[in-house]
């Protein structure tokens, strides 16, 4: 797609109020972020501020399409710092929408993308309650969706106290064989980050985490934790084997 059309799809955006031409706009405007040499031509278009205007729109399919428009759009790394100023909003979203729904799972999807680096990681921390939120009672598609994003900020130790504050006393329940595969194999990535961080902490301060805190279930009162991982280790998946060895050897 060449400048003068993206130019005028973005000018379509601003000027309708129909849901439906937004809608399609989007749709398009996303298609062509597939590819990166249109990555920058909309950056220079100002149609990262137009697109995540959208944002606001109170109909949930328009919003939908705005996050996966952006969410194409964050595979470049300029990008992502225009898309950053929309991180506490998008987070907004996810908490505010329904369940499972598809705007929901579209705002997680961009999360996972702005969560690649550290840089961003602090725009997200208000949120942690509730992704754990939505890892304890969403469906396989949420519960993946929302591992991905929990891994991303899990590897950075900066992060490490307020996930560990956290409190979801069904966590263990996570930890599971007849637990889908793809779920498993990020939870215990997530618990093998936080594991090592703690170990690579000078000081930690027990005081600090209530009882019913990950840190309690990961690190102090780990024993269901343990037993948990230690019937993982039969599993059949080499890579689910290879996370329980990397939490019971840190």
């Amino acid at each position: 797609m060449d400048v003068d059309a993206l130019q005028k799809l973005i000018h379509l955006l601003q000027a309708t109020d129909d849901p439906l031409i937004q809608e399609q706009a989007l749709i398009t405007l996303s298609n062509s972020a597939a590819f990166s040499v249109n990555q920058d031509i909309i950056r220079n278009l100002d149609g990262l501020s137009v697109i995540g205007g959208m944002l606001s729109n109170c109909v949930p399919k328009v919003k939908e399409k705005a996050l996966n428009a952006l969410n194409n759009l964050s595979m470049n790394i300029k990008n992502q710092e225009e898309i950053q100023v929309f991180i506490t909003q998008v987070c907004r979203t996810v908490e505010s929408a329904p369940l499972n729904s598809d705007v929901q799972l579209a705002g997680l999807r961009l999360l996972t993308n702005m969560s690649v680096t550290n840089d961003y990681h602090q725009k997200m921390i208000n949120s942690i309650p509730c992704f754990l939120h939505l890892l304890s009672e969403g469906t396989e598609r949420t519960q993946i969706q929302v591992l991905k994003v929990l891994v991303n900020l899990s590897a950075n130790p900066a992060t490490t106290r307020h996930l560990l504050r956290a409190q979801v006393p069904s966590l263990v329940l996570v930890f599971d064989d007849c637990v889908n595969r793809d779920i498993l194999v990020r939870a215990l990535a997530f618990a093998a980050n936080l594991k090592k961080n703690v170990k690579d902490e000078e000081r930690t301060k027990i005081e600090e985490y209530s009882e019913d805190s990950i840190f309690f279930t990961l690190c102090r009162d780990s024993a269901p934790f343990t037993q948990r991982l230690a019937s993982l280790l039969h599993h059949p998946d080499t890579e689910v084997k290879e996370q329980v060895v990397r939490i019971l050897t840190q």
